[in-house]
């Protein structure tokens, strides 16, 4: 059985040490590294299991990096969890939505960190195959990760290609806020429903013209429809 190699981006030594020495006990191999520059050192010669990224690095930010590696053909799909001070719900979803698949706030117990590891690599692309879905004009790849409007290819982010992935495989179906972040994000409890919406305002906004498909069914969550209701003046309806 292959043991889960987990890199620390962390520039406080006795915290990386910490970590890495209950990452061992628990049947992880951690690798460690200060900053940005020693990581993509690690990244290009081995790619880890799980990616543990402090915020605040010497150097390009934790948020940086991750954009960055979200960016990267190679490591997009690796699982990465930000470590950070900064609690507040603005820096949760900063963090989220430079491509962080889940978020702990320091100081955590040894505890909560291995369950949210575990939680992440269980995860890892939980409705993604090798297949390609198409909706009234709407195309999804999962294979070359491309989407197209009208032929037309659209820039979708990482988590919103998993969350428009569950949406057109599941389409006509109202899903609730806590169904999508357990099909689409696990089966933790570690993120608030309000990530949800930030995500789908986000991928409407990348899909453009087909962003009406994704439609608010009040009070009970989204659905993706191949035949949207008319756009009307209230607007608050695909808040």
């Amino acid at each position: 059985m292959k043991i889960p190699r987990v890199l620390i981006v962390e520039d406080e030594p006795a915290i990386a040490e910490l970590i890495a020495v209950n990452l061992r006990h628990n049947g992880f191999t951690p690798i460690w590294a200060e900053d940005g520059a020693s990581a993509q050192r690690e990244l290009d010669a081995v790619l880890p299991d799980v990616i543990l990224l402090d915020w605040m690095l010497p150097g390009q930010s934790g948020l940086a990096l991750a954009r960055k590696w979200r960016g990267d053909t190679r490591c997009k799909a690796v699982p990465i969890l930000m470590l950070t001070a900064r609690g507040d719900e603005p820096d949760k979803i900063a963090g989220l939505d430079a491509g962080a698949d889940d978020y702990i706030t320091k100081p955590f117990s040894t505890q909560e960190l291995l369950a949210r590891i575990r939680a992440v690599l269980r995860r890892r692309a939980p409705e993604q195959s090798a297949d390609s879905v198409s909706i009234a004009g709407l195309l999804l790849d999962t294979a070359t990760h491309r989407v197209s409007w009208q032929g037309q290819p659209l820039k979708v982010g990482p988590t919103e290609f998993k969350l428009l992935n569950y949406l057109m495989k599941h389409a006509e179906r109202v899903h609730s806020r806590a169904q999508l972040l357990d099909k689409v994000w696990g089966d933790h409890v570690f993120i608030e429903e309000r990530t949800v919406d930030v995500h789908v305002k986000r991928l409407r906004e990348a899909l453009g013209g087909a962003g009406l498909m994704v439609e608010t069914v009040r009070g009970a969550g989204y659905r993706l429809t191949a035949q949207p209701l008319p756009v009307k003046s209230d607007l608050a309806s695909q808040s």
